[in-house]
């Protein structure tokens, strides 16, 4: 776990992207076969429907086996696309099995923008978030762009929305001991890692502490 200390999130971001970026390829596919486990069981993801979830991009945690599972489940599945105009806005867009998907201009990978596909976040059942830091109490860092943050703002403005559930993905390497949260950012309701899992309000570790997330 590593130290804040009196880092500036920009550079604990990069610390923590050179943290990740170290990982062997077979890590890599061992951290996400074990990421697979923690959550292919797990009762929050049996029960949703409608999920999405992101492809890895940065050496981000990779969550394509639980993509592949909720597929073969028959659970709706969506993607982060990023908004023609604003440029600065992101909408989760329904992904079918085998589409083909374009890059966008940060060269991640998605489906070709369609609003008919789109979703509202609300009525999502579960969101799995990339990260680059987290801490136990459900603070989160991301590469800085905000899009996340945007998109989910709604939940700063009325504390009791029960839907979506936020579950942050990430290598145990990327844990911080304590996250400063800006204003803006909204909180996770979990993370979960190749190791185990992490709960906000509760401050634990592993897979029972996250049962009623």
């Amino acid at each position: 776990m590593i130290q804040r200390d009196d880092l500036s999130r920009a550079e604990l971001r990069r610390l923590l992207r050179q943290r990740r970026s170290q990982l062997t390829p077979l890590e890599q596919r061992r951290a996400a076969r074990d990421l697979y486990r923690q959550l292919s069981h797990h009762p929050l993801f049996r029960r949703t429907r409608h999920l999405a979830l992101y492809l890895a991009n940065d050496g981000e945690i990779d969550p394509a086996l639980l993509l592949r599972e909720a597929q073969r489940r028959g659970k709706a599945t969506y993607l982060p696309v990023l908004n023609p105009w604003p440029r600065t806005r992101m909408v989760f867009q329904r992904l079918r099995p085998g589409e083909t998907l374009r890059r966008n201009r940060f060269g991640i990978p998605e489906p070709a923008f369609c609003r008919a596909r789109q979703r509202k976040l609300w009525t999502l059942g579960l969101i799995c978030l990339p990260l680059v830091g987290f801490d136990a109490r459900g603070g989160r860092l991301g590469m800085g762009g905000g899009f996340y943050d945007r998109s989910l703002a709604y939940r700063n403005l009325r504390k009791n929305w029960h839907k979506p559930t936020l579950l942050g993905m990430a290598h145990q390497c990327q844990q911080v001991d304590r996250l400063a949260l800006a204003s803006w950012d909204v909180p996770l309701q979990a993370t979960v890692t190749d190791r185990g899992w992490y709960c906000a309000g509760t401050g634990g570790a592993g897979p029972q502490a996250a049962r009623g997330a």
